[in-house]
């Protein structure tokens, strides 16, 4: 009896511990910021950013946190600075208070204000004071919060309670975005990339040459912030195909060169991942003009029905942003060619010593080509004359040729006269 008293002690022990692991568990994963967020689509930039910049995963992993929200269009003027993500990132984690304050607690805050510590500050990129919000009840039920460093000024008030799981995480709207100065540093404008340099300075002169001198250049350009990939033939296989392009129309010849990009960025890694059709910057609806794109290890094919090319080497890679490839052939979209179109060099001019089949002269005037019998006059008066310069074996076929024609051998006359004498 003592011993079955004692596996229900025990048993009892190992169910406690579950429940407390589980509560345990629980409580860790008692909420997930960006589907919180989800349910309030006026807050899309501010969930989007807490993702690119990894600060949802951080807020999911605290057990006690509240999230100062900024609706879309509070948003606008920190994005309107074009910060860098890291600079974001040290803003937006100035909004995540390390501590629980709903709606009721804003309205008792003892003393009237508060200092809140922030996921800025614990990260310690926070010179300073400079990582605390000060939070202060206000006359007529409102709440204000400012940062710290900069003497109590109230930039933003408190709008309503989003989400609230007690002592756990309290999701809040703010009015606007709390000013950080020590995090708002302006990034560095971009430096324009020179596709056409980079591509003449890399083995691609003919192409980039002939694609500043068409319209199909602004395509690039155009699309260049969204992201652009180019296939570039290099100069020896270019140089082959002009003759053709020069044959081409303007359309044509714009269509041509546009079907040697891809409307995004795609680094060579991924088109070793890639198999299938790809729209290039020629393809409008109506014209497909698209490639296909296919990978056998780390080799990358772009195949149309007319010919296929291969990747042969990197000119740049710039993240997110432009990827420039050496290929081995020009692309020949079927909507231009078909499939028996063939690029070969332009035959060389012959040289003197060249053996080369040179085109039959017409026979001098009063020869005639040997081993040719000529028509049958149809009189005496009208048979040529043979010139004096005529080879025996001339005459013979002549002569041979020319009674065959008459049916007649050529001795029988003079025989006949012999016999006449002789009687």
């Amino acid at each position: 009896m003592q011993q079955l008293r004692l596996s229900f002690a025990g048993a009892g022990a190992s169910v406690l511990s579950i429940i407390f692991f589980l509560a345990f568990v629980s409580t860790t994963e008692a909420h997930n910021i960006t589907r919180i967020l989800a349910k309030f689509p006026d807050f899309s930039a501010f969930n989007h950013y807490l993702t690119l910049t990894h600060l949802a995963a951080e807020i999911n992993s605290r057990r006690t946190i509240t999230v100062l929200a900024v609706s879309n269009e509070g948003m606008e003027d920190l994005l309107s600075k074009h910060l860098q993500i890291s600079f974001i990132k040290n803003v937006l984690s100035f909004h995540v208070l390390l501590d629980y304050f709903d709606a009721r607690k804003l309205h008792q805050i003892t003393g009237g204000t508060a200092l809140a510590a922030t996921v800025f500050q614990a990260s310690g990129n926070a010179p300073g004071s400079s990582g605390f919000v000060k939070i202060t009840d206000l006359r007529r039920g409102r709440v204000g919060f400012g940062a710290q460093d900069t003497g109590g000024i109230i930039d933003a008030v408190f709008i309503k309670s989003l989400e609230e799981i007690a002592f756990n995480i309290s999701v809040i709207q703010i009015s606007k975005i709390l000013p950080l100065t020590t995090a708002e540093v302006p990034s560095p404008p971009p430096s324009p990339i020179n596709i056409t340099s980079l591509m003449s300075a890399h083995g691609c002169k003919e192409f980039a040459e002939t694609l500043l001198s068409s319209a199909a250049e602004k395509a690039y350009e155009d699309n260049l912030d969204g992201g652009v990939t180019i296939f570039c033939p290099g100069d020896d296989v270019f140089n082959k195909f002009i003759p053709i392009y020069k044959n081409l129309s303007a359309d044509e010849q714009q269509s041509l060169l546009e079907y040697h990009g891809i409307p995004l960025y795609e680094s060579l890694s991924t088109l070793r991942s890639t198999n299938g059709v790809m729209n290039t910057l020629a393809t409008d609806g109506v014209d497909k003009y698209g490639i296909v794109v296919q990978n056998d290890g780390e080799d990358v094919t772009l195949k149309t029905n007319v010919v296929t090319a291969r990747i042969t080497g990197t000119i740049i890679e710039k993240q997110s942003s432009v990827g420039i490839f050496m290929i081995d052939k020009v692309l020949l979209p079927m909507e231009i060619f078909n499939a028996t179109t063939t690029i070969s060099s332009p035959a060389p001019s012959p040289g003197p010593d060249d053996d080369v089949e040179k085109p039959k002269s017409p026979p001098p005037k009063g020869k005639r080509p040997k081993h040719l019998s000529p028509p049958a006059p149809d009189s005496d008066s009208d048979s040529p004359a043979l010139s004096p310069d005529d080879d025996a074996a001339d005459q013979t076929d002549d002569t041979n040729s020319g009674a065959a024609g008459n049916g007649l051998s050529a001795g029988v006359p003079l025989c006949m006269l012999w016999v006449f004498l002789l009687l």
